[in-house]
C-alpha cells in the first residue's frame, strides 16, 4: 500500500528538482551494464604514490586521525597546504585563520557558495560548467549568470567583454575555474588580469577552483587568481588532492582566504560534514611534501596519455579540441554525422564499447553544447590503446 503523505507537493526541493541525478551516475552505471571502456567520469584507474598509501595505513595504525579531527583540519595538512602556496606560487597563508580543510574540492565550493550569497545575489560563472557549480548556487538561492568559453582556433576562449557586461549592481561573486572543466582551457595570465581588474573595481568576491593546477600542458602555466593586484582579501581558493595524487576517493580538499573569508566558509561547513577523512588528511600532508619530480613525471605522464587519446579520437573523426590542462578532452562530433550528444553518449558503449560524457550537461541551454562529447584520459596507457581501437569503428 502507498504511503499517505499530507501534501500533494514534490518531495525534492524546488531549486534541486531541475537537476535530476548527475550524468555521472549513469554513465558509469552504463559502463558496468555493458562492460564499456569508461572514459566518462574523470577519475584514475591506478592509485597515486605508494607512499602515500602507506602514509595513510600508518596514520590508521597509529590512531591520527580514525576520530574526528579539528573542524578546520589537521593542522599536519593545514601547515602542509600554506607551505604548498607559499613555495610555488609566493602566496603566503597563516595556516591557523587562513586555510580550510573540506571533503574534496565540491564540498569547498558548496560550502563557499553557501557562505557568501544570499537569494537574489547574482554569481557570474564560466559556461559550461562543474555540474555542481549551477546546483550549489540554487541551493544558496542566488541567480547564475553564464559566460560561455567559445571553441576558437582549437580551443575554448573567454570573451573578457562578455565577461564584464554579465556584471549588474547585483553581482555578488565571480566563480572561476581555471585550469578548466570540461574544456581544457587555461586561463593566460592577460585574462586573469582583467578578471582581477573587474572584481577590484565592481567589488566582487571570487571563488577560483584550481583543482587542476598541476595538470597543464605544452608550457602552459597556472597563475592562481589571489595572487594579481587587489585579489588577496577578495579571492577564495579551493585546491584538492584527488587530482594531483590520483586518490579521488580520499576527499580531501581545501580553502585559501583571508581570515574573514575562511571563517565564513567554515561556519557553512561545519554544517555539511562538519569533518571528514581523517588519516587521509595525515597522508595528504605527505604528498603534498613530495619533491617537483613527481609533479614533473606526473604531468608528463598524463601528456602522453591526452597526445594519444586525442590522436586516436582524431582518427576516428571527431573534431578534437587539445587541451591545456586538466585530464578531459573535448571533442565535436558534428565531423561523424551526429548532432546529438545524449543520444550519440547513451549508443556509444553498444556502438564501440566506451564510454564518454555530453558536454550540454555543463550548459543551461543543452541545445549550446550538443555536438560537444567529453573523454577522460586519465586511465592507463593499454586501457587508452583498447579504447582508440574500439573507436575505429566509428569511421568504418
Amino acid at each position: 500500500m502507498a504511503a499517505m503523505t499530507s501534501s500533494a507537493r514534490p518531495f525534492l526541493n524546488r531549486s534541486l528538482a531541475a537537476f535530476g541525478t548527475t550524468i555521472f551516475a549513469e554513465m558509469s552505471a552504463l559502463a558496468l551494464t555493458t562492460g564499456a571502456i569508461n572514459l566518462g567520469q574523470g577519475f584514475p584507474d591506478t592509485d597515486g604514490p605508494e607512499e602515500i598509501r602507506e602514509a595513510a595505513v600508518r596514520a590508521l595504525r597509529d590512531g591520527r586521525g580514525n576520530q574526528y579531527p579539528p573542524g578546520p583540519g589537521v593542522p599536519e595538512l593545514r601547515a602542509a597546504v600554506a607551505a604548498h602556496q607559499e613555495r610555488r606560487y609566493g602566496l603566503s597563508f597563516d595556516p591557523d585563520t587562513e586555510v580550510l580543510v573540506t571533503a574534496g574540492a565540491t564540498e569547498a565550493i558548496a560550502a563557499s557558495l553557501l557562505a557568501l550569497l544570499e537569494p537574489g545575489d547574482e554569481v557570474v560563472a564560466l559556461k559550461p560548467y562543474y555540474d555542481s557549480y549551477a546546483a550549489c548556487i540554487a541551493m544558496a538561492g542566488a541567480r547564475r549568470v553564464p559566460v560561455t568559453l567559445r571553441p576558437d582556433q582549437g580551443r575554448f576562449r573567454l570573451d573578457l567583454d562578455e565577461l564584464r557586461a554579465a556584471v549588474t549592481d547585483r553581482t555578488r561573486l565571480l566563480l572561476i575555474n581555471t585550469p578548466h572543466n570540461p574544456t581544457g582551457t587555461v586561463l593566460t595570465r592577460e585574462e586573469l588580469a582583467a578578471v582581477a581588474e573587474l572584481a577590484v573595481a565592481r567589488d566582487l568576491l571570487v571563488v577560483t577552483d584550481e583543482v587542476y593546477e598541476h595538470l597543464v600542458f605544452d608550457g602552459a602555466e597556472h597563475l592562481p587568481l589571489a595572487g594579481f593586484p587587489g585579489m588577496r582579501e577578495r579571492t577564495v581558493t579551493i585546491g584538492s588532492a584527488g587530482k594531483t595524487y590520483s586518490f579521488t576517493g580520499w576527499k580531501v580538499g581545501w580553502v585559501t582566504a583571508a581570515p574573514g573569508l575562511v571563517a565564513a566558509v567554515r561556519s557553512a561547513k561545519q554544517y555539511l560534514t562538519y569533518v571528514a577523512s581523517g588519516p587521509f588528511q595525515h597522508a595528504v600532508a605527505e604528498a603534498l611534501a613530495l619533491p617537483d619530480s613527481y609533479l614533473a613525471g606526473f604531468r608528463a605522464d598524463m601528456q602522453a596519455k591526452r597526445d594519444l587519446l586525442a590522436a586516436g579520437l582524431r582518427d576516428a573523426g571527431f573534431g578534437v579540441f587539445i587541451p591545456s590542462g586538466t585530464y578531459f578532452v573535448t571533442t565535436d562530433i558534428r565531423p561523424l554525422g551526429e548532432s546529438d550528444g545524449f543520444a550519440f553518449c547513451r549508443a556509444l558503449p553498444e556502438r564501440a564499447g566506451v564510454v564518454a560524457i555530453p558536454n550540454a550537461v555543463f550548459y543551461d541551454h543543452r541545445d549550446e553544447g550538443a555536438p560537444f562529447v567529453r573523454f577522460a584520459f586519465c586511465k592507463r596507457t593499454e586501457v587508452l590503446q583498447e579504447a582508440v581501437q574500439r573507436l575505429k569503428n566509428l569511421n568504418g
